[in-house]
C-alpha cells in the first residue's frame, strides 16, 4: 500500500487559517503578486497579530508556496481541499528555517529551482525535502509523491534462513540528482539496497521479518549519514498477498504428494515475468529452520516465466528441510544473496524434495516422523486450556465477527473447498491468538449448521499451537505469522493424516473444542436516519447534525464516535433528517480506523490514523491493537484485541454500523448505543448518571442524544476539508440550529400510505425515513439495514448444548449435533 509518514491532524482553531479573498495570497496582510515564491516561517502560520495571515488560496500553478517542516501539516491540508488546486498542480518549496517576526520585511521572492508536482493522491504522503535543480543553494523542491510499497513483507528468526511475507517494496520521488543511491533502513535496524530508475522511481527491496503490520522505514541518500525520509510499509500474510506478485506451483497438492504411490513425473512453476527485468533467473529452494545456504534448483535459465524439471531427491545437507518456498532472483545475483528483488511460491510441504527413504517407503517414513512429532509435542505445554470455545452453529460463527474470521481454507463464499476438513463448508479462526501460548482456536462447521468435531470426524476443527496470523510481538516461534503454524500444526498433520494412516495420534493432539462454553457477543446497530437499538433493545431514532458519542467502555477504554450530517433531496435541498457519515473507533492505545463516505460520493473510505488508506492490492491488514478487513468496496470490519467488532457499511446514502461486544462488557458501556446490563428501562442516561423517565418523548430523545455529543479534545474524527474544518471542528459538536423532523410530526396522505406501506411493509424506521428525506430508495435502504440487524441478532441467539457425547464402549453412535432438540441414538453391539 502507499507509504505514509507521521499521521498530521488538520490545524486547530488556534493555528489561525484564514480565508479565501478572490485570487490574491496575503500573508501577514502584504499581498504576494502571481508568478512569485512564497517563503513562510512558522511564525507566520503561528503569530496571533496577523489574523488571517495565510490564505490557502492557490489558483493554478500561480504561487510557488515555500515552507519549513513546520508547517508540512498545512499543505497537507491545502492538497484535500475542494477547488484549492483546480488543475491537480501547484508549485511546492521547502526552506530550512529563515524565521523572521510577524509583520517584517516581505517575503522572499525565489524565482528559480523549482518544479511542479503531481498532488494527485499525495495529501496522505509526508513531504520531503531533496536537492533542487541546478544545484540553487538554500531552499529545497520536492515531494515524497506516491510511495508504492510492497503489500507483505519477510519474516526471519535465527533458525530461518530466508523466507518472506511478500514482495518487495518499492516508492517514487521527484527526478532529481543525487551522489549516492537510496539506502532504505527498516525498524531503524535492518539496512537493505536501493536504486533510482530512469523515471526517478526509488526502489527498496524489502527485508525478511518475524511480522506482519505497518513497518517503520526511512531512505538515505547520503551512504546512511542522514535518513530524512520516513514512512511505513505493510507486511502481509503470505496468503493475503495478491496471487500476481508470487510464482505459483501448477498443481501445488502435486507437490506436497510427490513420491508417494502414484505421485511421480515433472514438476512446474509460472511466474510474472515482467515482474523481473532480467534476461535470466537463478532459482532456489529456501528451507524453513535452517541456517545454511539455500539449494538451487537452477541458474541463469531464461525468464519465461516457467520451469519445469524432475525432482531429485535433496543432497544430504538439506534434507532436514520439511518445509520451504522456491525464491525466483535475477540471475547476476549470488547464491543465498539476501534483500534482493525477488519472486516467491507459497510455503508447502516439500514432498518432492525429501530423501530417497521418503521416495522408497513413504508411509513408513512418515508414521516415523509422527511418532516422533508426536512424542515433542507431549513435552510442550497445554496450550488447549486457553482457548475460546467455538460457536454452537455456524450462524453464530458468522455473526460473531469480532471473535472469529473465516478461514480461507474453507469457505463457504468461495465453494467450500476444504481440503483439510473434507466434511465441513465453512471454518473460521480466532482472531486474536491466546495471551499465554500465541496458540489459536479453529471451529468448522456442516452444511446443517453444526459443529464438526474430531471425536467425530477426522473432518473435525483442529485448533493450532501456533496460531497461523502470528501474534505480538512476533519475532519469535511460536508467534511468527504463517511459518510457526506450519511448524507446529501443519507438517505434523501431512505426516499423520496425508503421508501415513495415523491421524488419531494427530486428532488426540489437537482435539476439537465444543461449545458448552460459548457465549455469543451482544449487538447493537445504528443506521437509515439514524436509528438506534441499543445492546438491550431498545429502539429509538436521534437525528441531530454533529459528532457523537456511540459507545465508550471504560474496561478497555473503548471509544466509537460517529458524525451525522443532512442529506440532500433530489430537488437540491436539505433534509430534516440526518445520517451517518462517518465512524472512528479507538481501544486503548491503539491505531484510530475511521470509515466515512468520500466527499458525498456514496464511496467508502478508510483513514487510519487520519490518513486515507488504499486497497488496491490488499483487503486486510494487520494494525496497532486491531485487524482491518475491507473484503467487498461498501463495508469494513475492525475486529479489536479485547473481542469486541464493528461492522461498518454504505446503506442507501449513509453508512450503517453494528458494534458486537463480548459478554465481559456488561456494565461497562455508555452513550447513544447504551448500557449494557439487560436492563433497557437504564438505556437513556445522561453523562451525568441522569437516567431519562420511561417512554421519552421525541424532543426528550433529542436532547438526550445532544448529550452525547463529542469534545473537541476527545475527538478521533478527521478534520481534512474546510466543509469539515468550518462545519464541525470550529463549530460547536451538536448543531443547535439544526431542527429536525420528529417522529411525532409526520402524518401520510393516502395516496402516501399505500405507497410507503408497499416499501416499507409494517417497519416504522423505513416509513419515518421516507417522510424525513422524500425518498423511497433512502426507506427502502433503512429497511434492509433493520432487517440484517434482526438477522445478526436472530444469529447471536444462545444455544442450549449438552456438549459432546461419546459412543458406548460396546456400540456406537448416529448423529453429530449435540444441541437442545437434535436426536442421537446409541446403538450397543450385541452379545
Amino acid at each position: 500500500m502507499p507509504a505514509s509518514g507521521s499521521p498530521h491532524r488538520s490545524p486547530g482553531p488556534s493555528q489561525g487559517l484564514g480565508t479565501t479573498v478572490g485570487p490574491i495570497l496575503r500573508v501577514c496582510g502584504t499581498p504576494i503578486p502571481t508568478g512569485s515564491s512564497l517563503q513562510l516561517s512558522p511564525t507566520d502560520a503561528l503569530c496571533p497579530r496577523c489574523p488571517g495571515q495565510l490564505l490557502p488560496a492557490l489558483r493554478g500553478p500561480e504561487w510557488a508556496l515555500l515552507l519549513p517542516p513546520d508547517l508540512l501539516w498545512l499543505w497537507h491540508l491545502l492538497l484535500r481541499l475542494p477547488g484549492v488546486l483546480p488543475e491537480d498542480r501547484a508549485f511546492l518549496g521547502l526552506h530550512d528555517g529563515g524565521q523572521r517576526p510577524c509583520g517584517a520585511a516581505p517575503p522572499v521572492v525565489q524565482p528559480h529551482g523549482w518544479r511542479d508536482l503531481q498532488v494527485g493522491g499525495a495529501a496522505s504522503h509526508t513531504p520531503i525535502p531533496v536537492p533542487a535543480g541546478g544545484g540553487v543553494p538554500g531552499p529545497r523542491a520536492g515531494w515524497l509523491d506516491s510511495w508504492v510499497l510492497g503489500e507483505a513483507g519477510g519474516h526471519r528468526d535465527g533458525r530461518l534462513d530466508g523466507f518472506p511475507l511478500g514482495r518487495r517494496g518499492e516508492g517514487r520521488s521527484p527526478s532529481h540528482s543525487h551522489t549516492s543511491a537510496p539506502s532504505p533502513r527498516f525498524k531503524d535496524s535492518i539496512d537493505t539496497l536501493g536504486h533510482v530508475d530512469s523515471q526517478g522511481r526509488v526502489h527498496c527491496v524489502s527485508p525478511l521479518l518475524y511480522e506482519t503490520g505497518h513497518i517503520p522505514f526511512n531512505v538515505s541518500m547520503d551512504n546512511g549519514r542522514t535518513f530524512p525520509r520516513a514512512g511505513t510499509w505493510l507486511a502481509m500474510h503470505p496468503y493475503k498477498v495478491s496471487e500476481m506478485e508470487k510464482s505459483q506451483l501448477v498443481n501445488e497438492t502435486r507437490w506436497q504428494y510427490y513420491g508417494t504411490p502414484g505421485t511421480t513425473g515433472n514438476l512446474s512453476l509460472t511466474w510474472d515475468r515482467s515482474v523481473l527485468p532480467t534476461q535470466a533467473v537463478n532459482i532456489e529452494l529456501w528451507g524453513y529452520e535452517e541456517t545454511g545456504m539455500p539449494y538451487s534448483l537452477a541458474t541463469n535459465v531464461s525468464n519465461s516465466g516457467s520451469f519445469t524439471f524432475t525432482p531429485k531427491p535433496a543432497p544430504s545437507q538439506y534434507q532436514q528441510w520439511k518445509i520451504g518456498a522456491l525464491r525466483i532472483t535475477a540471475s547476476q545475483n549470488h547464491a543465498g544473496q539476501k534483500d534482493v528483488h525477488a519472486l516467491w511460491t507459497n510455503d508447502h510441504a516439500l514432498a518432492w524434495h525429501l530423501e530417497d527413504d521418503f521416495r522408497m517407503a513413504p508411509e513408513a517414513w512418515a508414521r516415523n516422523q509422527c511418532l516422533a512429532w508426536e512424542k515433542l509435542d507431549d513435552q510442550m505445554p497445554n496450550f488447549l486450556e486457553e482457548l475460546p470455545d467455538c460457536p454452537c452453529t455456524l450462524a453464530q460463527a458468522r455473526a460473531d465477527t469480532g471473535r472469529f474470521h473465516t478461514d480461507y481454507g474453507c469457505d463457504l463464499e468461495h465453494g467450500s473447498v476444504c481440503t483439510y476438513h473434507p466434511d465441513a463448508v465453512h471454518c473460521v479462526r480466532s482472531v486474536q491468538a491466546s495471551t499465554q501460548y500465541a496458540a489459536g482456536q479453529q471451529c468448522c462447521y456442516t452444511k446443517d449448521g453444526s459443529q464438526l468435531l474430531t471425536a467425530d470426524s477426522t473432518s473435525g476443527s483442529t485448533p493450532d499451537r501456533g496460531h497461523d496470523w502470528g501474534s505480538p510481538p512476533y519475532r519469535r516461534p511460536p508467534r511468527v505469522p504463517g511459518m510457526s503454524h506450519w511448524v507446529y500444526d501443519v507438517i505434523s498433520f501431512y505426516y499423520c493424516c496425508l503421508w501415513a494412516p495415523e491421524c488419531p495420534r494427530y486428532m488426540q493432539r489437537r482435539p476439537s473444542s465444543d461449545c458448552h462454553t460459548y457465549r455469543p457477543p451482544r449487538l447493537a446497530s445504528a443506521f437509515g436516519d439514524p436509528h438506534f437499538v441499543t445492546f438491550d433493545g431498545t429502539n429509538f431514532t436521534f437525528n441531530g447534525r454533529g459528532e457523537y458519542v456511540l459507545l465508550e467502555a471504560s474496561l478497555t477504554d473503548l471509544r466509537v464516535q460517529a458524525r451525522a450530517q443532512p442529506g440532500i433531496s433530489a430537488n437540491g435541498t436539505r433534509d430534516r433528517g440526518t445520517g451517518l457519515t462517518a465512524v472512528a473507533v479507538q481501544e486503548g492505545n491503539s491505531d484510530v480506523v475511521e470509515v466515512r463516505l468520500a466527499d458525498g460520493s456514496g464511496v467508502l473510505e478508510v483513514l487510519l490514523n487520519q490518513e486515507v488508506l488504499s486497497f488496491a492490492e490488499q483487503s486486510w491488514m494487520d494494525l496497532k491493537g486491531m485487524f482491518l478487513s475491507v473484503a467487498t468496496s461498501d463495508k469494513a470490519s475492525i475486529m479489536l484485541a479485547s473481542g469486541a467488532g464493528l461492522e461498518v457499511g454504505v446503506q442507501g446514502p449513509f453508512l450503517s454500523v453494528a458494534v458486537l461486544l463480548p459478554e465481559k462488557f456488561l456494565t461497562h458501556t455508555r452513550g447513544l448505543l447504551g448500557t449494557l446490563n439487560n436492563n433497557p428501562m437504564d438505556d437513556f442516561t445522561l453523562r451525568s448518571g441522569e437516567v431519562l423517565p420511561p417512554n421519552p418523548s421525541a424532543q426528550q430523545l433529542f436532547q438526550f442524544g445532544a448529550d452525547w455529543a463529542v469534545n473537541n479534545a476527545s475527538s478521533l474524527l478527521t478534520y481534512d476539508s474546510w466543509f469539515l474544518v468550518y462545519n464541525f471542528l470550529y463549530r460547536p459538536k451538536h448543531d443547535p440550529d439544526f431542527r429536525p423532523l420528529f417522529p411525532n410530526e409526520t402524518s401520510l396522505n393516502p395516496s402516501q400510505a399505500e405507497e410507503v406501506a408497499r416499501v416499507c411493509g409494517d417497519d416504522p424506521f423505513c416509513s419515518f425515513d421516507v417522510l424525513a428525506t422524500g425518498s423511497l430508495s433512502v426507506g427502502n435502504a433503512t429497511r434492509a439495514a433493520h432487517q440484517l440487524h434482526q438477522f445478526r441478532v436472530q444469529s447471536l441467539q444462545p444455544v442450549v448444548t449438552c456438549g459432546w457425547l461419546a459412543p458406548p464402549a460396546n456400540g456406537s453412535k448416529e448423529g453429530i449435533r449435540y444441541t437442545l432438540g437434535s436426536t442421537i441414538r446409541f446403538r450397543c453391539d450385541s452379545g
